[in-house]
């Protein structure tokens, strides 16, 4: 897969906007009841799942799932799963907490409904908006959601933990994100955001990439009344000044590490405050507007970082 490294202006999230790969525009409709919302990978995961009980679980995997895929399943496997022995690797090790989710990933159709309320909001909120497809499939632990070519693509396994799922297997970060499926609409409402950011980058610093992950989302909360980090924000609201002044002697670098994308590898607070901090940015900017919907559309197509934290009056609270 080719990746552009010039100033883009693309959708853009999960990896870093300048190493994202092009969109093909084709899947997206400027009808949000259009957009197909594909759950078939569920099915055929479990078929495999099954039939593994009793044989090789690599090769069913291979065979019955990733051996059927849809094309976002396809996209799926090229930037998150890598392959089925890594994906059997991980069913093995969380055998007890992947058996608990599927009665969860089993009904995720039925919250077409409110996905889809989030979908026309969007449209009334920015008219401009388009619709991907929408891919539902089975990962192996390590990502929530990204985009490929086919659409947006989401890891249902996160969305699947119940009150009796076993968290023994997890690691913090996992026992941290992983959600009921109720939680669900409002990570493909956040997914959706990223397909409609154009901003133009250079340089991702930390300032860019936590403003993008941020907005989407305050935005997707506006549409969904939710948003998928509640956790980021109980620690952050109880230690905001702090963050912010540590986070503005880093946010023009490019080091992400101790804010964004850090899975397990933080162990001294909650991973991915970078989100919190682009999120409350972007909501002082929000506050400041006369005009929202205005706003709305300013937020989805930030050209200039510094310009838009200055605008938004937010680091003026802690001086």
């Amino acid at each position: 897969m080719k990746r552009r490294l010039s100033i883009l202006l693309i959708p853009a999230f999960g990896l870093l906007a300048a190493c994202a790969p092009a969109m093909n525009w084709a899947v997206y409709t400027s009808d949000p009841d259009k957009a197909r919302l594909i759950t078939s990978d569920i099915a055929n995961f479990w078929q495999a799942y099954d039939q593994g009980k009793s044989g090789d679980l690599r090769q069913s995997l291979e065979s019955l799932y990733l051996g059927k895929a849809s094309s976002g399943l396809k996209d799926w496997v090229r930037l998150r799963l890598k392959s089925g022995e890594q994906l059997a690797q991980t069913v093995q090790a969380k055998r007890g907490y992947y058996e608990s989710t599927r009665a969860s990933t089993s009904r995720i159709a039925e919250l077409e409904p409110q996905i889809r309320r989030s979908f026309g909001r969007l449209k009334q909120l920015y008219p401009e908006a388009v619709f991907p497809d929408v891919y539902f499939v089975i990962g192996r632990m390590n990502s929530g959601g990204t985009f490929g070519p086919s659409g947006l693509l989401i890891g249902a396994e996160l969305y699947g933990r119940t009150p009796h799922s076993p968290t023994a297997e997890l690691d913090d970060w996992e026992k941290a994100v992983t959600q009921p499926v109720e939680q669900l609409p409002y990570l493909v409402a956040h997914e959706l955001i990223h397909a409609q950011q154009r901003y133009r980058m250079l340089i991702p610093t930390l300032l860019a990439q936590s403003v993008k992950e941020g907005s989407a989302d305050f935005i997707a909360e506006l549409i969904a009344g939710g948003h998928a980090n509640p956790s980021l924000h109980r620690y952050g609201d109880a230690n905001e000044k702090a963050l912010w002044l540590e986070f503005k002697t880093a946010m023009h670098g490019t080091d992400l590490s101790n804010w964004l994308y850090q899975g397990s590898k933080s162990t001294d607070r909650p991973a991915d405050l970078g989100y919190y901090v682009g999120y409350k940015i972007v909501e002082a900017y929000y506050q400041r507007a006369t005009d929202k919907q205005k706003a709305i559309r300013e937020i989805l197509h930030i050209q200039d970082f510094d310009a838009f934290l200055g605008a938004s009056g937010y680091a003026a609270r802690f001086e």
